[in-house]
């Protein structure tokens, strides 16, 4: 029998009640008062003992004149059995809250590229099979919300990984490439232009993200690149409403995500001008910690998550 052989069935051999003696056994670093704990006499838990132990061959207690003390062998398995009873005990948890109807709390993180089309969606169609569900929703840039998910104020995002650094014990599923564009008023004079450069944008007032943000830094280097001198007349802030009403009662321009801008150009507030801006920003996607089991309302969530992403992203390079 092959290594991979024996470690199949030692996994099935090893039962729940073996798991709890070891436990016990821990805790306790007594044999009769780990076997009281179990509802065991001291001889059966003392033949289950070494029943684990002929299993696995190794000694997982050393045996003292006044208790016992477990190996770096029981070190290591103890630590992995309360890994798994934790996950049972968590399965148990999910299925009786499945059984009283999907309820609880789900908090994911967004940037504003999935917030206008995306999760509005999943979200919809995530309450109508579960409307006791509650859902917060954190709005951000990826920075911010990477940090929230590290610790454990978020179940997951849809956001960009940044650096490598941060990509460590997440996992990431990448949805959709994100385009951005120019927009205005409607009625704004730039709309009637045919032949529109960075030049013209140069010369105009804008709204921008602040100093520091990814996409600010992509909308600077795009003047940069063509040696064209930044805009002058700008105004920094990332607030939706002051943007959108700073967008209808001026002249002003916004740089935003063309998904985005598609939501206010079908109400007709906004308009995107006739330009393909050279400014392109990195994918974002699903990311979530490895380390974090969901719980099934947060499950219930993601999946949705993916398949309005599917739908929605199809043929557009998302993956």
């Amino acid at each position: 029998m092959n290594i991979l052989d024996a470690a199949r069935r030692t996994r099935t051999r090893l039962k729940t009640r073996q798991m709890f003696l070891l436990i016990a056994l821990d805790d306790a670093r007594n044999l009769h008062q780990a076997a009281t704990a179990t509802n065991m006499s001291q001889p059966a838990a003392s033949k289950m003992l070494k029943d684990i132990e002929e299993l696995f061959g190794v000694p997982f207690f050393e045996r003292l004149p006044r208790g016992v003390r477990p190996t770096l062998y029981g070190e290591t398995m103890i630590r992995h059995v309360r890994l798994a009873l934790d996950s049972l005990s968590q399965g148990q948890d999910s299925i009786a809250t499945l059984q009283a109807g999907l309820s609880g709390q789900v908090d994911i993180g967004v940037i504003i590229t999935a917030s206008m089309t995306l999760v509005p969606q999943a979200i919809a169609r995530a309450k109508a099979e579960a409307p006791r569900l509650c859902i917060g929703v954190e709005m951000g840039t990826s920075h911010d919300l990477l940090h929230q998910l590290q610790r454990g104020q978020l179940d997951f995002l849809i956001a960009r990984i940044l650096v490598q650094n941060e990509a460590m014990n997440l996992r990431y599923e990448a949805l959709s490439e994100e385009t951005e564009c120019a927009v205005a008023r409607a009625g704004h004079p730039l709309l009637q232009r045919t032949d529109l450069g960075l030049q013209d944008l140069a010369a105009v007032s804008w709204i921008l993200s602040p100093r520091g943000s990814i996409l600010r830094h992509r909308f600077d280097m795009m003047f940069s690149a063509a040696d064209i001198d930044m805009p002058s007349n700008v105004v920094e802030t990332t607030a939706i409403s002051v943007i959108t009403s700073l967008l209808l009662q001026t002249d002003f321009l916004h740089v935003m995500p063309l998904e985005v801008a598609r939501a206010f150009v079908q109400s007709g507030e906004l308009a995107v001008l006739p330009i393909a801006l050279p400014c392109k920003m990195d994918s974002f996607g699903i990311i979530l910690r490895r380390d974090l089991v969901l719980s099934p309302g947060a499950n219930l969530l993601l999946k949705h998550v993916r398949a309005t992403a599917a739908a929605l992203y199809s043929g557009t390079g998302g993956g």
